[in-house]
């Protein structure tokens, strides 16, 4: 996007309610006494951002300059801003936002509880590349328990390919169907997160090791997973039917992954004996 694309007085409203919000300590300054307002004074993120105090107020008075994409990188820095907010106060200065540097690997305490709390269905956490985060007392039973396992090893894709090519589940349609969304959604992983080296590196592994992988990789599919149907032959808990659902969530780019049988099914009380018999 051009100077066109500015729009200054959504520029200059942003940067005010996002510096009234934050207060001092947050970013590492005294409190000290006097704030007739709350949040920071304006020469307090001119300071952080590390600019003059005329041109921040010109800008928040919605009659500053095109910022370059500099002082828009400082000032998201200044004020903390989420990824999200960071990719809005680009996009209202009328510029690209830039990639993000990686998938967020921080599980926050509220879906960890989730997780644990979620005792007669099978759930493990994902970030965008695949790599397993967290998991609950059931999914151990489907990915193992991986507490024992690398973290650079605990991913689903890598452990998928790895598989060898005459394996009897390559030849079930609705497992292919559900690796090939997994590859379309990996693809649009490595686009949103150009300069992540795990990224790069499991797909660059997996081109060398895996011509089945190589192959859906050339299609150039792009795509969000969806849920689909699986049916398994578990070796411990015999044949089980359930919906792999992925709930994507927007702040981290994560997905949690749930088996999720139909009420009533033998697979549901299949889980549910489960649950009962490895409750602590």
């Amino acid at each position: 996007m051009t100077s066109t694309g500015l729009r200054r007085d959504e520029l200059a409203a942003f940067l005010r309610t996002r510096r009234a919000r934050l207060r001092p300590a947050e970013v590492g300054l005294p409190e000290g006494l006097r704030r007739r307002t709350p949040g920071l004074r304006r020469q307090e993120v001119a300071q952080l951002a590390g600019m003059s105090v005329d041109y921040y107020i010109r800008l928040e008075q919605g009659r500053g300059p095109h910022p370059s994409r500099q002082v828009l990188a400082a000032l998201a820095r200044a004020l903390l801003l989420s990824r999200d907010e960071r990719a809005y106060l680009f996009r209202v200065a009328g510029e690209s936002p830039p990639p993000s540097a990686g998938p967020s690997r921080e599980v926050s305490p509220g879906l960890r509880h989730l997780i644990d709390a979620m005792t007669e269905t099978p759930a493990y956490l994902v970030d965008a590349s695949y790599q397993v985060l967290a998991w609950n007392r059931l999914a151990r039973h489907f990915i193992g328990d991986l507490s024992a396992v690398p973290p650079a090893e605990r991913n689903t894709i890598r452990w998928t390919f790895r598989q060898p090519d005459d394996d009897a589940h390559w030849s079930d349609q609705d497992v292919v169907s559900f690796v090939r969304t997994s590859v379309a959604d990996l693809r649009a992983a490595y686009g949103r997160y150009p300069n992540d080296p795990s990224i790069r590196q499991l797909v660059t592994e997996l081109l060398g090791t895996s011509p089945r992988f190589a192959q859906l990789w050339a299609e150039h599919d792009v795509a969000e997973r969806r849920p689909v149907v699986k049916r398994v032959a578990h070796p411990e808990l015999g044949p089980l039917e359930f919906e792999c659902r992925v709930l994507h969530v927007p702040e981290t780019d994560q997905r949690l992954i749930t088996y999720v049988p139909e009420p009533g099914s033998p697979t549901q009380a299949t889980f549910r004996a489960l649950a009962e018999r490895i409750a602590p």
